[in-house]
């Protein structure tokens, strides 16, 4: 399998997905080397490295689909719910991850239902920010590609689209 890939590759779908190791795409999807161009970063966070990889999928390489997965449990999106709760400073480059989840952070819900509900508004966020880039809207316009936002169960291992 490795060998036929050498000439090239044709993924059907970019998956930007958290760091997170227990959802790795390949194997929440049951897909094999080649299937997914995989893209990773903890809440998944859109900045511009994340952005242009996500874009030299769909455009360089015309990959139809490009899915936004979430998941149960997100590390990132909590601590950034707690920083924001506590006003806490976190360390380093971990507090970016912080100041880009906020504007998902659900304020009408509480305890962990808060970060539940952060996760779920954080795929739909990067979601449309990324429909918003002029040249993957005009793939979607266009019909050449569709951007869908996802999560991940980990207590059952099951996937479902967000709206």
């Amino acid at each position: 399998m490795r060998q036929s890939l050498v000439s090239g590759q044709k993924p059907f779908a970019v998956v930007l997905a958290c760091v997170d190791s227990r959802v790795p795409p390949e194997l929440v999807f049951d897909q094999g080397l080649g299937d997914l161009m995989t893209v990773r970063s903890a809440g998944t966070v859109l900045d511009e490295a994340v952005l242009g990889s996500v874009a030299y999928g769909a455009l360089e390489l015309g990959i139809p689909l490009i899915m936004v997965l979430g998941h149960e449990s997100c590390g990132a999106v909590s601590a950034a719910v707690r920083a924001e709760q506590t006003g806490d400073q976190l360390p380093a480059h971990i507090q970016y991850l912080a100041d880009q989840i906020r504007p998902a952070i659900d304020h009408v819900q509480h305890g962990d239902a808060r970060i539940d509900s952060t996760i779920t508004r954080n795929v739909g966020m990067v979601r449309k920010r990324l429909a918003a880039e002029r040249d993957l809207a005009d793939r979607v316009a266009a019909g050449k590609l569709a951007i869908v936002g996802a999560r991940y169960e980990l207590h059952s291992q099951r996937v479902h689209a967000i709206t």
